[in-house]
């Protein structure tokens, strides 16, 4: 096996991946780092079957048939592996991302597989450990969506006294001076969905900066906070500012306008998923940022789970 890999363009990454037996064989490289493991019983253990196109567990309590593809968003995919290299290539190197029809074009698949397989990756881009940002943190809440006045008359909600009501998925943004990012969807701005993420993502005691909102004052509880208030026309304090997480908001809400158009509060989560990876190995060369996403491929999303029913109560991460 002629493995790892390097490649800088789409040309040379298509000259590296050929056909399904290279792809496969640097997947397995990627995934397993020369420790071949059955998924299904984590033994590593097995011997080949199927002239290299499947292995067998040798664990007397598995015997089962397993590829480097079980158990990750590649599972049970019809679309060839070349083909799957060259979306994640795509995907992650876009900065504002590609649409489902620009990549149907490009892989000759239909638009309805295009969209299945950006949400996949999307699903993979997610941090699958939480990480805690010591230092100094800049927080802010963004709203994804359009202007009421701007939808059609069947679909404008008004309040009690004929006001057209705003209706806007917000984003909740918290970025590290050390180059670490997040974006999570949430159903409300409050302090039961904002305080626990902030829990969970800044350590406590570390410096929070936040502009004026004054649901941030409690913050002095737990960390060092200070505040810029932007209706007097104060966007700097010192050191302090609000300009790093805002420039965050800006990568997203460029993609949706521009390149997607639209993101539905049910799938909102996924492009934060999206916008969130490409900040955070926005240093990587190409070929580390490509590596990194097919490192974190375990969890397979199906095209049921795809397309049910949202649960709007809880921040989605």
């Amino acid at each position: 096996m002629n493995t790892p890999r390097t490649f800088t363009n789409l040309i040379t990454l298509s000259n590296n991946f050929t056909n399904e037996k290279v792809c496969r064989e640097y997947l397995e490289h990627i995934i397993w780092k020369g420790n071949r493991t059955c998924p299904h019983c984590k033994s590593q253990n097995s011997y080949v079957i199927e002239k290299g196109k499947r292995y067998k567990c040798a664990n007397p309590n598995c015997y089962k048939k397993f590829t480097v593809t079980v158990g990750t968003f590649l599972e049970s995919s019809k679309i060839p592996l070349k083909k799957w290299f060259h979306a994640i290539y795509i995907f992650s190197s876009h900065k504002k991302g590609v649409s489902s029809c620009q990549l149907a074009k490009d892989l000759g698949i239909t638009q309805k597989s295009a969209w299945f397989v950006l949400s996949r990756i999307r699903e993979i881009f997610k941090e699958k450990a939480p990480f805690v940002i010591d230092g100094i943190a800049e927080l802010d809440e963004c709203y994804i969506g359009g202007k009421e006045g701007n939808k059609h008359e069947s679909k404008r909600k008004y309040d009690e006294q004929g006001r057209l009501l705003e209706n806007k998925a917000p984003v909740i943004g918290i970025v590290g001076r050390e180059g670490k990012a997040i974006l999570i969807s949430v159903n409300e701005v409050n302090k039961q969905t904002v305080f626990p993420l902030i829990a969970k993502h800044v350590k406590e005691g570390s410096t929070m900066v936040t502009d004026a909102f004054k649901l941030y004052r409690t913050l002095r509880h737990k960390y060092t906070h200070k505040s810029v208030d932007h209706s007097s026309g104060e966007y700097v304090r010192g050191d302090f500012h609000t300009n790093t997480v805002e420039g965050f908001f800006s990568h997203l809400k460029r993609g949706l306008i521009g390149v997607y158009h639209h993101a539905s509060p049910k799938h909102l989560h996924r492009y934060c998923n999206e916008f969130s990876f490409r900040y955070n190995t926005r240093k990587c060369k190409e070929v580390e940022r490509f590596d990194i996403a097919l490192a974190q491929s375990q969890g397979r999303l199906k095209y049921s789970q795809l397309i049910a029913k949202a649960d709007f109560g809880q921040p989605k991460m």
